[in-house]
């Protein structure tokens, strides 16, 4: 997803922008009612119930607490529900907010988006007040879901990552001293590219990579030299064994 023109960065664009025209306010929520209700039914019942089997190794990759973004590959639609599933226990009470796509937020699951933390971008136009959201989040302390190759891929390769990530970290991370926003890559792979009923599931999380690292020079650099590692943190992911025996996976038989 191509999140902003390459020269400015997020901030300045906001800015500019702001101060020529008066910028709609991009907002998301998580229902106190629904996102619970939606976690508890996903981890016990839809998920096991579809998967043959889950496997998550890296868990303790996780950061607990501060603001993080998680990037993750994207094989399938499945993809929404397996990251919360991966990460909602080591980010106790910490609501996942995702970054989405427009046509993703139309219709009933639009309904069920809108109330589980997503809120929508434009790729082709991406709006001045969704870029702001996503600092506003970060600064926030929030964990903010964004795939950085902007689309589903079923080749189990990973794709040339969009821009827009690294410029919106570094962004919120100039904005407020010692924040200490991380990125955290995720690779999910499934045993079939279609997923179908007993379709196995490999989710792998690798250590943060720290976006105060890239925050001296060049803004334009920083952000192609966190965007080269992510994605090469994403590829050692994804070309890691499927048959996995590492024992500090969690495993959840199909029942």
């Amino acid at each position: 997803m191509e999140f902003y023109s390459a020269h400015p960065t997020c901030q300045e664009t906001i800015a500019t922008t702001a101060a020529n025209h008066k910028v709609a306010h991009t907002t998301s929520g998580v229902s106190s009612w629904l996102a619970p209700v939606a976690y508890l039914l996903g981890r016990h019942v839809l998920l096991p119930s579809f998967f043959g089997h889950i496997q998550i190794t890296g868990q303790e990759n996780m950061p607990s607490t501060g603001p993080i973004i998680l990037a993750p590959t994207h094989r399938s639609r499945w993809d929404a529900l397996l990251v919360p599933y991966a990460a909602i226990a080591c980010r106790a009470k910490k609501d996942l907010r995702f970054m989405v796509t427009s046509s993703e937020c139309t219709g009933l699951q639009g309904w069920f988006v809108r109330r589980l933390g997503g809120f929508p971008i434009d790729p082709k136009r991406p709006a001045i007040s969704t870029l702001r959201h996503g600092v506003e989040l970060l600064e926030q302390k929030k964990t903010l879901v964004i795939f950085p190759e902007g689309g589903i891929y079923r080749d189990g390769e990973v794709h040339p990552l969009k821009p827009g990530i690294a410029r919106l970290a570094l962004s919120a991370e100039a904005s407020q001293p010692d924040l200490g926003i991380k990125i955290l890559p995720i690779s999910i792979n499934y045993s079939q590219p279609y997923p179908n009923w007993g379709t196995d599931v490999m989710i792998h999380i690798a250590p943060p990579i720290k976006v105060a690292d890239y925050s001296n020079g060049c803004v334009k650099q920083n952000a192609k030299r966190l965007t080269a590692d992510l994605a090469k943190a994403l590829q050692q992911l994804s070309h890691q064994e499927t048959e996995i025996t590492n024992p500090t996976f969690v495993e959840m038989p199909n029942s």
